[in-house]
């Protein structure tokens, strides 16, 4: 059912658009002024916001500007008594969809309405089509190892369910691609993918990050934010190097696993999410539960799905195909035509010790086409492997 958001201060305005909206069968809300509607605009999403733009405390078209600069998808139209074609140029400008004078004639703010939600659904499956477009650029799965080829049956068999996985393996190995995969192939393809690297926040940030913190909980929250797990709702949550994350927010996270609930970081409602995670680590978790590092109902709760990543040391023979893929990737970025390597220089990178994985294997590639002429030798390749 689409979802309506109206704020007005005038009460009598606002019960007769209501009204007249939820004979249309459209969920409406109410704010009584541009504060308290961008405070609903935080807390829930909408299709369409009806704003009237004189208002106490903030005007409409400041209300716009804030909403806009918080990213909502919703149209606006604005509505004033005291409107002129100055004031809805103005108001288009800054981004609203329409303008109707006050009182609206009730025809024109139906067809207005209707094509407002139009606008919104057009505007998030666009969306929707360049994020499946990007993931799928983003995990495309290179080579035809038998030890690449198990990676992709368990991806192909457990994508499809909401069974939590836990993705282990080296740095560089492709743990983000597998997690990418899994989200490409699942029933929340079309919901969002969010990813928290828990090794790149700091301990004390950690929960604000994954659970949102409310206005005043700290000294630097000087207004509400929403956390990874709401944002991830009705999609896909990647903890991404989860074996640094601190004791206290490992004790958040199992409970909304348990729950399906968060509580933002000093508040007192909690809140229902619908997540899967998935989990990412280069550690032995095993180890960090002995050593009292990581809790072991966590690891149970995140593990109903094991999959290993294989090194590119244990999958030598997708070298070659890995190689010609950054070849024609590094081509396109820098707008050149692909450079050639000769199967010599192939032999011996192949042969190499790949302690950095994919990664290292892309940036040796990078410099190769740099520093080498049309057709990589095996020369440039002993050259500038860096080994």
């Amino acid at each position: 059912m689409p979802r309506i958001l109206i704020i007005d201060d005038e009460k009598a305005i606002r019960n007769t658009l209501k009204e007249i909206l939820e004979f249309e069968d459209y969920k409406v809300d109410q704010a009584e002024d541009g504060p308290a509607g961008l405070d609903m605009l935080i807390q829930q999403k909408y299709d369409v916001v009806l704003c009237d733009i004189r208002m106490p405390k903030m005007d409409g078209l400041e209300v716009l500007t804030r909403a806009q600069a918080m990213g909502t998808d919703a149209a606006f139209i604005m509505v004033s008594a005291h409107g002129s074609i100055d004031t809805a140029v103005e108001a288009t400008k800054k981004g609203a969809y329409d303008f109707l004078p006050k009182p609206p004639d009730l025809n024109r703010l139906l067809v207005t309405v209707r094509n407002a939600l139009d606008r919104t659904k057009l505007v998030t499956e666009t969306k929707t089509l360049k994020k499946k477009l990007s993931v799928t650029k983003g995990s495309e799965m290179v080579g035809s190892s038998a030890a690449l080829g198990a990676v992709r049956k368990a991806i192909e068999k457990v994508a499809p369910t909401d069974a939590r996985v836990l993705i282990t393996g080296p740095n560089g190995a492709g743990k983000e691609m597998v997690a990418r995969r899994l989200h490409e192939l699942s029933q929340r393809a079309n919901g969002p993918m969010v990813e928290v690297n828990c090794a790149a926040i700091p301990s004390e940030l950690i929960e604000s990050e994954l659970f949102g913190h409310e206005k005043g909980s700290f000294t630097s929250a000087v207004k509400q934010r929403i956390g990874k797990f709401e944002q991830a709702d009705g999609g896909t949550l990647f903890l991404d190097e989860i074996g640094d994350m601190s004791l206290s927010a490992q004790a958040k996270v199992l409970r909304a696993l348990q729950e399906n609930k968060i509580t933002r970081v000093g508040g007192e409602k909690e809140i229902s999410v619908n997540v899967r995670v998935l989990a990412a680590t280069n550690k032995n978790l095993m180890q960090e539960i002995a050593d009292r590092n990581f809790r072991e109902d966590l690891y149970h709760r995140l593990s109903v799905i094991l999959i290993q990543v294989p090194s590119l040391n244990d999958r030598r023979e997708d070298i070659p195909e890995l190689i010609q893929k950054f070849l024609n990737d590094i081509a396109a970025d820098y707008g050149n035509k692909p450079k050639k390597i000769d199967t010599a220089a192939l032999e011996y990178l192949k042969g190499l010790d790949w302690r950095g994985n994919i990664r290292e294997l892309r940036n040796v590639v990078e410099r190769l086409v740099i520093m080498s002429d049309d057709t990589i030798t095996e020369g440039d390749a002993q050259a500038f492997a860096g080994k």
